[in-house]
């Protein structure tokens, strides 16, 4: 009798010494691939776990895998209100860089992108990381002047960044159109060559594969309804199979942060908004670079079908919806036209939206709350997929030694109250204005 399938396809092996390889790929192939063992169990909710990860997205698992392997801790659960890579995860366009300018921002990107480097390795799933570069255009003089500030500043971090005249860009990325007499004509750009894109769902399958071989549970269409205080500390949560008994919760879930702050009676410095995102038709490779449109808030890769990925602006008001307003996706859209002309003769196969917690000042939040055992991670704004690896890691110690790491000590809740902001974006409260 053939063995069940694990959830949407993914076939995993789940034994430390049973790994991915071309031996068991050549195996496998003997039965048609029909033989592959579950990537992940599907449990029964335990009555009681040591810690519970709110949110099974990328920080989510993430955070779990390295709870585990990090701090060994195994009695561990991962809920989810709909399925695993359901949210953000598998709603962004896959950039990664850790070019920042504030200190606070270089460090956790940076460890991000150095975990990236070696995270289909580590975690024997092939996540499609690709360091194909990522390059910012200019469009100014004043422009140019604050991208030179900016790579100074990026460089004294130790992080990898170079600019480039039109020229050089032309060459590089030769459908740049850099004619002179443009309205946003190509004055320069910046790249970081280590930066790059990876493969958003194989990421969230790579962190859940892993995490489960370790002993952790990942429990799907499981939906928070409540929590359980007491003397102002955790000591549970109540969901949609059942409650659940424990003493630190992890709570990572992206656009949907406000709605289980709510029933905690926590008001955060935080609003949700949109992220539209859309996809053409393939073509044929001409783009092996990720490149943004500096003059407004346009980005373009080229996946590895051909398809020609495109991420832009926020709705500029709150919404739950993923699926954003067609005036936004035209204005995105005219953006990337005037930096590539040859986008207007392709079809946009679909659209989407992810919805994301917009802080205050641009920046997240990883942090202890006044509730004992009640963690906090949200506020990613723009930044959430390329800081998945570093944010579970430092979430982990967080929850794990009840205490920041260096890492994220900047990342207080309080410094909306202290004025200590990480204004990386640089437009103060209204970080949704591009």
């Amino acid at each position: 009798m053939k063995k069940p399938r694990s959830n949407f396809g993914m076939q995993g092996l789940r034994s430390e010494k049973e790994k991915y390889s071309i031996f068991s790929l050549a195996r496998n192939a003997f039965t048609h691939h029909e033989n592959w063992a579950q990537a992940w169990k599907s449990p029964e909710p335990k009555t009681e776990y040591d810690i519970i990860i709110i949110g099974g997205g990328g920080h989510g698992l993430a955070t779990a895998y390295y709870l585990a392997s990090q701090h060994g801790l195994k009695n561990v659960a991962v809920i989810d209100k709909g399925w695993l890579g359901g949210g953000n995860t598998g709603r962004n366009t896959t950039i990664i860089r850790s070019n920042y300018m504030w200190d606070e921002s270089a460090g956790i990107y940076e460890h991000s992108l150095k975990l990236w480097e070696n995270l289909s390795q580590e975690l024997n799933f092939n996540t499609m990381f690709s360091q194909r570069g990522v390059l910012t255009l200019a469009h100014s003089e004043h422009e140019l002047k604050e991208m030179n500030r900016r790579v100074e500043a990026i460089r004294l971090n130790g992080i990898d960044s170079d600019v480039l005249n039109p020229a050089q860009i032309k060459k590089l990325v030769p459908i740049i159109n850099i004619n002179p007499n443009l309205r946003y004509p190509v004055m320069g750009g910046f790249i970081q060559r280590r930066g790059g894109t990876a493969r958003h769902d194989a990421v969230a399958w790579g962190y859940a594969r892993a995490a489960d071989s370790l002993g952790v549970d990942i429990i799907q269409n499981c939906e928070v309804t409540g929590f359980d205080v007491s003397g102002g500390k955790i000591q549970g949560v109540r969901t949609s199979r059942g409650d659940i008994k424990t003493k630190k919760i992890g709570l990572c879930v992206a656009g949907s942060t406000n709605v289980l702050a709510e029933k905690l009676n926590i008001t955060l410095p935080i609003e949700t908004h949109l992220l539209q995102a859309c996809v053409s038709e393939p073509v044929k490779p001409v783009l092996d670079k990720v490149v943004t449109f500096g003059a407004g808030h346009f980005y373009v890769s080229q996946s590895d079908k051909g398809e020609m990925v495109m991420g832009g602006d926020l709705d500029g008001y709150n919404s739950y919806a993923q699926r954003g307003n067609l005036p936004t996706l035209q204005h995105v859209l005219t953006e990337g036209i005037a930096m590539m002309p040859f986008l207007s003769k392709l079809k946009m196969l679909r659209t989407w939206g992810g919805i994301m917690d917009m802080s205050m000042d641009g920046s997240p939040i990883i942090d202890k709350t006044h509730i004992e055992g009640l963690y906090l991670n949200c506020g990613w704004c723009y930044g959430g997929f390329k800081a998945t690896p570093a944010s579970g890691w430092t979430f982990a110690h967080t929850i794990a030694q009840d205490r920041v790491h260096e890492l994220n000590a900047g990342y207080s809740l309080n410094r909306f109250s202290t004025g200590h902001l990480i204004d990386e974006k640089g437009l103060g409260t209204k970080t949704w204005i591009s």
